[in-house]
């Protein structure tokens, strides 16, 4: 169930965001370097990650074994701070501790279904969440791959959000 919301109430989610958003020039300069990450480690683990056919453990996948939460998370808080605003802010990092470490665990079970003895090492080697600072295994990025996953909707709705905020960052300083 929260697998199948989790996208569509994010786009409500963020539709509140971008209303309640009071962005200023030094929340948006201080959020931006952080979402940037966010966005860069989705694509690099969107760009190894053959999600069900082989147990992806190269690249970011060796640093987390939830890369693509890891860096939403991280675009999340850089809206936040971008957003400068304590409602936007609740609303962007809500999925995070409501909805996100249940669709963890469920991704979980269902690896340790399809690839019961590689992803019982992996689980004892790479933390779930959080990255260790090293470890990462070099990659074979692959943008076919990174297409493939969709992962160049991040990108739009990170350059789209990132206009509405300068724009209404803009709005917000004109004089009346």
């Amino acid at each position: 169930m929260l697998q199948k919301i989790r996208v569509p109430l994010g786009f409500v989610l963020a539709t509140g965001v971008l209303y309640f958003a009071e962005p200023t020039r030094a929340s948006i300069l201080l959020g931006l370097p952080l979402a940037i990450i966010g966005a860069i480690f989705r694509a690099l683990a969107a760009g190894v990650i053959k999600k069900d056919k082989v147990m992806t453990t190269a690249g970011v996948y060796g640093l987390t074994r939830n890369p693509l939460y890891f860096g939403s998370a991280l675009l999340a808080c850089g809206f936040a701070i971008m957003s400068r605003n304590e409602i936007a802010a609740i609303l962007l990092l809500f999925p995070f501790g409501v909805i996100y470490p249940a669709v963890i665990m469920r991704e979980e079970r269902h690896l340790e279904r399809l690839f019961p003895d590689e992803f019982r090492a992996y689980r004892e080697r790479v933390p779930r969440f959080f990255p260790r600072l090293s470890g990462g295994s070099s990659s074979s990025f692959s943008f076919d791959l990174y297409l493939d996953n969709r992962e160049y909707n991040t990108a739009l709705g990170f350059a789209g959000a990132l206009i509405v905020l300068t724009l209404k960052y803009w709005l917000l300083r004109a004089p009346n």
